[in-house]
Order: structure tokens, then C-alpha cells, then sequence
């Protein structure tokens, strides 16, 4: 059963809609990130909270049709139902609709003027119609299926022999050998008897003749053996007293001197502003463009152009006349060269296989159906297109001003409570050196922060935060500002937090973060473990800490992360992501596409070296520029 059936038009006007449960549909949402975040494909079915939507476009009329429906329903019909739709509607109702497009087009609000109820009155039974006959046929199928008699196998039957084999007699040398062989076993069994029996007088002699001295001898016992300690043999508990170091900070030794300005790098220090707030730079990414380079647009469009010409001239020069003819109107076939060309550019820059389809195929649904002008006119369409898909996954769709976030809560809270940030990831992407970097940037902010050291499985975690504070409190006068809160390893990280968060509550601190253990997203258990530090703390912020370098790994790890947070800690996901290791892809930045579009959240900052100050800020802009150049 559908839950809710629509046509609207691009621009947001509802032409017609019919929805089939009392109770509210998520239709609304479903609408938002599917089409107009561009984040499923038409052929696609987009699901979320157990509600499956698919839709068609009709380009040259700018109209959508959606149809919702639970997603646990196997609704065959649901592309036949809007393939129908689509065709009946559109020619049922062209005049009007054309006439409603040139007034959108026209903007002077006379489209408040239509009455769609009157104008698609006859609609209603039209498509209950269609609708009831697509579901009898469905019907119907199900019915031939399941009624569909299984096919007998018979298997070959092996008729039953009517002769017995028979048996043939012993043979007389046989039985003969066989007793032989008794006989030699018995006498052979008769003489070890003998032989012991002549054994044990001998033996009792001998232990009565013997001395009293003899008798009364004990033998001296022999000193126990130690044990030999292998390298790989289990720990004991002294040996871990004697390798923890967590519990005695004075170990460190803090009087030895320190080049701080090792700890920054000037140059990329960033400014504070005329509010007073320090801002960290953004990044600098400036193309060397080659004019006398095409575009990957242009690419795809003369390889496809030499191809044909390479197979008969006649036919490339009419292909080409009738691609560069005034008033072409775009075709899946005139896109699918330019399109192929674009994907292939995508994953070249680090972006992910299956993002990249999913965008080719949005751009190339609304591009289908369009007029153009041209060959450049083809080009500009193209790369808008792109450029504007690209630009709506990028755009976040929530604040990512941190400041302004720790400084609202600060503001409405009645008792102040510190904004806690939690860092999350995989093994080895640089999780706690990037907690440094946000540290310094808050003490620039004069903030005071609380550093929980909640990563009590891996050797040296502690200690390399111990030093990070360390280095942190030389940078901003003596270290005031900013503490460790640590409990060594082997405990409950759950339990460390909690525990840090109240502390930073009582002293006054402004901001905690917590650092995680890495993990890896496939490993169930210690993924439940930081869902459970989630559930019990709730962090105000969750960002997953990755790399540039990954492909179609950051699909996998920032989704079965958000997967997993949102399955065990009541539904709260990934908030935000910090990409590292920026300053090694140069211009194959895909994996912030990826990340994107798998959570729909932003990229709060990227690191892009090894001070406190190689930190940066990512404008949109900058990704687009870099995806689209050569």
C-alpha cells in the first residue's frame, strides 16, 4: 500500500497530491534529501526510518513525480505506476502545464492565480484508476507464482538383479595357514608366561636380602625448576605495575628545555578578527589553470566526437551537426559520452565509485529534456550542472561555527556546563593530534579546556596527550588553562568521561575533549563500547576523525560508524568531520565529497601538517574548484 503519491514542480509547488495514511508521512523529509540535497538518483530508492521513496523527472516541463511507501512493503509496481503517471498526466494536461511554466517563468506572481483542484479535477479518477489496475495485475502475478506447480523430479529406479552373487567356498590351503598361524600364537603367549614367572622369585630375593641402611634410604629431592619468562608469555600484575607510568606524572621531565617554536608554524598561524576572536586560516588552494587546456567536459565531448569520426566520417559530421544544431534538445544519448568522461574525472580525484554514479546520473536526469543552443552551450550546461550537484552536497546544512555553539550553551544555560566534543575514528588517522590542534585553537580563544584521556587500550595514548598538554600549557603562559584528565589504562572509557565531565563542571573549565581509542567500523564490540561512552555522556558535538587519502574506504568507515552510533545510543549520529593528512592529495580531494554525501554533514576543519597551527577551514568553493580542474 503507497503512503503518499505526488506531482509537484521544481520550484516547490504542489500541482497535485494524495496521501493514503491519516497519520503523518516523513514524505516531507524524504522529499529534502533525496531530490533537493541530490543524495538518490532517480533510479534509486532512497530510504529512511523505514520509509522508501522513488521519483521520475519530465525536464522539459520541470515537474517531479514522487511516490513513498513503507519500505518493508515489495511493491513491484511502483515504476510502472510512475512511468504511467508520467505519460498520462502529461498529455492529459500539457496546454495547461505549458502555460503554468511560462508564468513561473514569466515571475510576475501570477501563478498564485492557478486553481490546480479545478484544473486536475478529472485526475483523481484517472489515476485511481491506473493505480487499481496495476495492482490487480500485480496481483495477479503473485498468484501465478505462488500457484505455479513445482516440477516432480523422478529419479531412475535400478531394477533389482535376479541373480544373487554366490559365494565361494574357502579354499582348504587357507584353513590350514590359519591354524598354523593359531598355533604359533599360543606357544609364543605359553613361554612369555615362563619367563616371567622365573623373573619374580629373583626379584623378591632380592628386596628381602637387602640392608636395613637400604631399605631406610630416601632419595634427596632435586631443586624446582624455574620457569623461563618468554617475551611473548602473559603479563602479571607486577609487570604492569612496573610499565604504567599514567599514575606518576612527575616521570616526565619537564625542567629540560623546550624549543616552542618548533610547536608552531608562524606562517600559518591564523588571525584574529575585529570581534576579537581568533580564526584559523582557510585553505589556500588556487588552480594553475592552462588556458590552452579543455575542461574534462571538453574532453569527453572530443573523445567522443574522434571516436565517431574514426568509424565513418559521414556519420561523426551528421552526429556533430545535429549536436551543435540551434535548439537541440538533450537525449540520454547525447549525455552518456559526457557523463562516462565525468565519472571517470571523479574517481581520478579520490571520489568515491558509487558517489560518483550517483551524481552522474542526477546530473544527467536534469540535463535530459533541456534546449540548448550549441557545442559551448553543451559544455556550460554540463559543468553548471555539476558544479551546482557538487555545491548542494558540500553546503552544510547545519552551523559549523563551534564558537558561536560553546558560547550560545555558555549564555543559556542557568548553571554553565562545559561544551564537550568527542573524536572518533579509525585506528592511526591522527585523532589526538588533531585534538591538539582544536585545543590550541580554543586557548587562542581563551577557553578553558579539559583534555579526557578516555583511549585506555593503546600503549602511549596517555603519555602522548600528557605532552600535548604539556606543550600547550608553554605555548599559553604556564598552562592555566588547560588540564588532562587521566585514570591510566585498562579502565572503563565510559566511565572516564562521565567522570571528566563533571570535574571540567566543578573547576570551571569550558570546553572538554575527549579522546577515543581507534577502532575499526567492522569490529561489533568495540563499537558498541563507544556508543555506550555516546549514550552516557551525550557529547555536544561527535566528529569522525579521517583521512584524505582514502577512496571508497571513507563510504565504508563513516557510514558504518554513523550506522553504529545511531543503532546503539538512541539515534545519535556523526555530527561533523576533521579531515586529515589534507596537505598530501593536492588536488584529488573526493574523499570530502564522500564523506559528505554519505552523512550529509559538514567538514568542520581539515589538518594539513605537524604543529599546533596547521589547521584549516574548508570553503566549498575550494572543493568545487579543485573537483572540476584538470
Amino acid at each position: 500500500m503507497l503512503d503518499h503519491c505526488s506531482i509537484s514542480h521544481k520550484g516547490g509547488a504542489i500541482l497535485w497530491s494524495r496521501s493514503f495514511t491519516p497519520s503523518a508521512s516523513p514524505v516531507n523529509s524524504l522529499v529534502r534529501e533525496a531530490i533537493i540535497q541530490d543524495r538518490a538518483a532517480p533510479e534509486d530508492v532512497f530510504e529512511k526510518d523505514g520509509y522508501a521513496i522513488k521519483f521520475k523527472f519530465v525536464n522539459d516541463l520541470e515537474l517531479i513525480f514522487v511516490v513513498a511507501y513503507q519500505r518493508i512493503l515489495q511493491l513491484t509496481y511502483v515504476d510502472d505506476l510512475l512511468n504511467v503517471m508520467r505519460s498520462v498526466f502529461v498529455d492529459m494536461f500539457a496546454p495547461f502545464l505549458k502555460t503554468f511554466l511560462a508564468a513561473v517563468h514569466a515571475g510576475t506572481g501570477a501563478i498564485t492565480h492557478f486553481d490546480f483542484k479545478t484544473a486536475f479535477a478529472e485526475w483523481d479518477a484517472t489515476f485511481d484508476k491506473i493505480l487499481r489496475t496495476l495492482q490487480d495485475k500485480a496481483t495477479q502475478e503473485r498468484k501465478a507464482r505462488l500457484n505455479k506447480p513445482t516440477p516432480r523430479v523422478v529419479l531412475p529406479v535400478t531394477p533389482p538383479s535376479d541373480t544373487a552373487p554366490a559365494l565361494s567356498p574357502e579354499a582348504p590351503g587357507d584353513a590350514e595357514e590359519i591354524a598354523r598361524n593359531v598355533q604359533a600364537l599360543k606357544s609364543r603367549l605359553k613361554g612369555q608366561g615362563k619367563g616371567r614367572a622365573r623373573r619374580a622369585p629373583a626379584a623378591a630375593g632380592s628386596s628381602v636380602g637387602g640392608s636395613d641402611s637400604d631399605t631406610s634410604h630416601t632419595p634427596r629431592k632435586k631443586p624446582a625448576k624455574t620457569a623461563r619468562r618468554w617475551a611473548d608469555s602473559a603479563l602479571r600484575p607486577e609487570d604492569l605495575a612496573a610499565l604504567d607510568y599514567s599514575s606518576a606524572p612527575s616521570d616526565v621531565d619537564n625542567s629540560r628545555s623546550i624549543d616552542i617554536s618548533q610547536l608552531v608554524d608562524e606562517s600559518s598561524r591564523g588571525a584574529v578578527g575585529a570581534d576579537g576572536l581568533y580564526e584559523v586560516k582557510d585553505l589556500d588552494w588556487a588552480a594553475a589553470k592552462d588556458e590552452e587546456t579543455e575542461d574534462l567536459i571538453s574532453r569527453a565531448l572530443n573523445k567522443s566526437q574522434e571516436k565517431e569520426e574514426a568509424s565513418a566520417s559521414s556519420t561523426a559530421w551528421s552526429w556533430l551537426s545535429r549536436l551543435t544544431g540551434g535548439g537541440k534538445v538533450l537525449s540520454a544519448e547525447d549525455l552518456a559520452p559526457v557523463l562516462n568522461g565525468m565519472r571517470e574525472h571523479l574517481m581520478k580525484k579520490n571520489v568515491a565509485k558509487e558517489i560518483a554514479d550517483k551524481i552522474c546520473e542526477s546530473v544527467g536526469e536534469g540535463l535530459v529534456g533541456k534546449r540548448v543552443s550549441g557545442f559551448a552551450s553543451i559544455k556550460s550546461e554540463t559543468r553548471n550542472a555539476l558544479s551546482s550537484a557538487i555545491t548542494r552536497i558540500l553546503t552544510p546544512k547545519t552551523s559549523t561555527d563551534l564558537l558561536l555553539s560553546i558560547r550560545s550553551q555558555k549564555s543559556t544555560q542557568p548553571t554553565p556546563q562545559p561544551y564537550v566534543i568527542t573524536f572518533v575514528g579509525v585506528n592511526g588517522v591522527g585523532k589526538s593530534t588533531s585534538l591538539g590542534k582544536v585545543a590550541f585553537w580554543l586557548l587562542q580563544n581563551n577557553l578553558r579546556v579539559l583534555v579526557a584521556a578516555c583511549d585506555t587500550f593503546r600503549s602511549g595514548a596517555v603519555e602522548q596527550l600528557r605532552v600535548h598538554v604539556r606543550n600547550l600549557g608553554m605555548l599559553n603562559d604556564g598552562g592555566e588553562k588547560i588540564e588532562l584528565y587521566e585514570k591510566g589504562y585498562g579502565k572503563d572509557a565510559a566511565g572516564i568521561a562521565k567522570e571528566a565531565i563533571a570535574y571540567a563542571g566543578q573547576k570551571g573549565y569550558d570546553v572538554v575533549l575527549v579522546d577515543t581509542a581507534g577502532r575499526m567500523q567492522d569490529n561489533e564490540p568495540l563499537m558498541k563500547a563507544l556508543a555506550k561512552l555516546v549514550a552516557v555522556n551525550q557529547p555536544d558535538k561527535i566528529v569522525f576523525v579521517g583521512e584524505a587519502l582514502v577512496g571508497n574506504e571513507a563510504v565504508d568507515q563513516l557510514s558504518k560508524f554513523d550506522r553504529a552510533l545511531k543503532d546503539f545510543s538512541n539515534g545519535r549520529g556523526i555530527d561533523g568531520m576533521l579531515v586529515t593528512k589534507w596537505d598530501t592529495v593536492d588536488d584529488k580531494v573526493g574523499a570530502a565529497l564522500s564523506m559528505t554525501y554519505v552523512t550529509g554533514q559538514p567538514i568542520i576543519f581539515v589538518g594539513c601538517g605537524q604543529t599546533y597551527t596547521d589547521l584549516r577551514q574548508l570553503r566549498v568553493q575550494h572543493i568545487v574548484q579543485a573537483l572540476l580542474s584538470d
